[in-house]
């Protein structure tokens, strides 16, 4: 890393505004990182193919009407929503869907001021992964509210073994992207460890 890179890093720390407050924002463990970067991987691969959106990851200010600047772990923006693509620099209004991956030192938050904050400004999906529990929970925003569209959970083989028929058949394998068409996310790639 460049002494300027450093420099910069030192001087302009990650930071949210919530509520009015300046929060810093810790740095995410390892198991965050690949759980976004497998979904950012997914988002990237859809969008060079349909031309339709753009993904961005924690490193995009998202500013909002009332004041709050949230890092999401990942932000989508669709085409017909670019123009809060301001310069491309930044994001100034709501993104059509935002991905948030629970940790000790912001779960609180997430579950809570900002799924608040995501609903009153407009953001038509939403999605929490719990890494502990390999469970997304996909809220979508219907007539300016959320409400819990299905949990995603991650079942191993083991388990899935113990299951009977009828058990078996309700299991689901891919959670499906509301927003856009034919987008459906394997769960168990999103949780998978390493390459």
């Amino acid at each position: 890393m460049s002494a300027e890179i450093l420099n910069e890093r030192l001087l302009y720390p990650s930071y949210e505004i919530i509520g009015g407050e300046k929060i810093m924002s810790p740095a995410p463990n390892i198991e965050h990182g690949y759980i976004v970067g497998r979904l950012y991987y997914i988002f990237v691969n859809y969008f060079l193919t349909h031309k339709n959106g753009y993904v961005h990851m924690d490193n995009t200010d998202v500013h909002f009407s009332d004041g709050n600047l949230f890092k999401p772990d990942l932000s989508v923006v669709l085409k017909s929503n670019e123009q809060i693509l301001a310069g491309r620099k930044n994001i100034y209004g709501a993104p059509d869907m935002v991905v948030e991956v629970l940790s000790y030192s912001t779960q609180k938050k997430d579950l809570t001021v900002k799924k608040d904050t995501y609903e009153a400004q407009g953001v038509r999906e939403y999605w929490i992964i719990d890494p502990w529990a390999k469970k997304i929970s996909v809220y979508l925003l219907r007539d300016g509210k959320y409400f819990l569209d299905d949990i995603y959970i991650l079942v191993d083989e083991k388990e899935f073994e113990t299951l009977d028929d009828e058990e078996k058949s309700e299991i689901k394998s891919e959670v499906p992207v509301s927003i856009v068409e034919g987008l459906n996310i394997p769960i168990k790639f999103i949780f998978d460890w390493g390459y």
